[in-house]
């Protein structure tokens, strides 16, 4: 497995991408997938997890009419391994790659990548602009909206859920429960690139 940090991961992604937006899916993604090793078994490989959550849209605003086509060669340029690599890829499996999630890690960001993205939509919604505060039961109304947010693809989410063997509401329930977790910090990191 990858030595690369998650300090270094972002490092990394700052040099491909400058867009606060960009640069928070990427912070958002690399803890709820540092929070989904903890609580699934895998806190041995917590950082693993976080660093590839972190540089899984390394080329998305560089390149997004051609999303994951560049990936490979721009993460080899910065030494990252090919586990990584593989990792990265399998999240657009399907929809812009043929790489397939193979890992437990690699079906856990396919199906949460989109996801997180509907959740933090909603949470701007909010009074208190913050996730902390949502139930299920609002995640899942803003879910079957389709008109929310509409472009996170509820078919991808889906996909993942099914992917990982999970009921739909247990994807949307951990995913939100990581997000809540993780909220702070994500805020505290993010504080650096959105002033």
């Amino acid at each position: 497995m990858t030595t690369v940090t998650p300090a270094a991961a972002f490092e990394i992604i700052k040099k491909y991408n400058t867009e606060p937006f960009h640069l928070r899916h990427a912070v958002t993604v690399s803890k709820v997938m540092r929070y989904m090793a903890e609580t699934l078994g895998y806190r041995e490989d917590a950082e693993y997890w976080e660093s590839v959550g972190m540089l899984h849209d390394i080329d998305f605003e560089q390149y997004p009419e051609c999303h994951l086509d560049n990936t490979p060669a721009i993460l080899k340029t910065e030494g990252i391994s090919e586990d990584v690599i593989h990792a990265v890829c399998s999240h657009g499996y399907g929809i812009c790659s043929d790489v397939e999630p193979e890992h437990e890690m690699e079906k856990v960001l396919f199906a949460t990548d989109e996801l997180t993205g509907l959740i933090w939509a909603a949470a701007k919604m909010r009074p208190s602009k913050s996730c902390t505060d949502m139930e299920l039961s609002s995640l899942k109304k803003k879910y079957k909206d389709k008109k929310f947010a509409a472009g996170c693809s509820r078919e991808i989410i889906a996909k993942g859920a099914e992917m990982l063997n999970w009921p739909l509401d247990d994807l949307l329930q951990r995913t939100l429960d990581a997000m809540k977790s993780t909220e702070e910090a994500v805020n505290s990191f993010c504080s650096s690139f959105e002033d």
